[in-house]
C-alpha cells in the first residue's frame, strides 16, 4: 500500500492542496490512521464517485496540466541557456521572428522530452535524489552509532583479540547489510513513488 501526505498526493496528481482538502471534506480521500492518503484506494474511490458529465472538463484540465508540466520548468529569473543571437544587421533591425520561434519550439520540445523521460523513469528530480541520499546517510549513521549498545555486553567478556575482531566485523557487516536493504527500498520508493 503506497501512502503519501496530502501535499505529496496533490503534487503527484497536479492538483492544488486546496482541491485535495476539498476532496477530504467531501469524504473522497481514503486516509490511513496516521492521516496519509492511501493512493490506490483513493484513486479507485475517485473513479467510482466521479461525475460522468464532467469527463470533458477533466480531459481539458489534464491537457492543461501536462502543458504546465512542460512549461513550468521555464523560470522567469533563470539565466538564458545561450546568449541571444546578434541582430541580423548593424542598422539595428530586429531578430528574425521565425528563428526566434523555432528556437522557442526547440527548447519546449526538449522540455517535453525531459517530461516524457521522467514519466518513463529514465530521469528523476535532483531534489528527490538529494533527499534520499541525505536520509540514507542519516540512517547509516544512526545504525552505526547504535552498534556499540547492541554488542558492548558481548565484547566485554571477550579477551581474545581475534574473537573480538570477528565479533566486531560480524556486527558491522550486519548493520551495513541492514542499511543496504533499507536504503535500496527507500531510494526506489523516493525516485519512483508510483511503484
Amino acid at each position: 500500500m503506497m501512502t503519501l501526505s496530502r501535499t505529496e498526493f496533490a503534487a503527484s496528481r497536479g492538483w492544488s492542496r486546496q482541491y485535495v482538502g476539498k476532496l477530504a471534506k467531501q469524504g473522497r480521500l481514503v486516509l490511513t490512521a496516521d492521516g496519509k492518503v492511501d493512493v490506490a484506494a483513493t484513486e479507485a474511490l475517485l473513479q467510482r464517485t466521479a461525475d460522468p458529465s464532467k469527463a470533458g472538463v477533466a480531459d481539458r484540465h489534464q491537457r492543461e496540466r501536462v502543458e504546465r508540466g512542460v512549461t513550468a520548468h521555464l523560470a522567469p529569473a533563470a539565466p538564458p541557456l545561450d546568449p541571444p543571437p546578434p541582430p541580423a544587421g548593424n542598422d539595428g533591425e530586429a531578430i528574425d521572428f521565425q528563428k526566434a520561434r523555432a528556437r522557442r519550439e526547440h527548447y519546449l520540445a526538449r522540455l517535453a522530452e525531459n517530461e516524457s523521460r521522467k514519466s518513463d523513469g529514465e530521469l528523476v528530480e535532483r531534489a528527490v535524489v538529494e533527499n534520499a541520499a541525505f536520509a540514507t546517510g542519516r540512517m547509516l549513521r544512526d545504525l552505526l552509532l547504535g552498534l556499540p549498545k547492541q554488542i558492548s555486553a558481548e565484547l566485554a567478556a571477550v579477551s581474545d583479540p581475534w574473537e573480538l575482531e570477528r565479533q566486531l566485523t560480524a556486527g558491522l557487516r550486519r548493520v551495513l547489510e541492514d542499511a543496504q536493504r533499507l536504503s535500496a527500498a527507500d531510494l526506489e520508493h523516493a525516485i519512483n513513488p508510483q511503484s
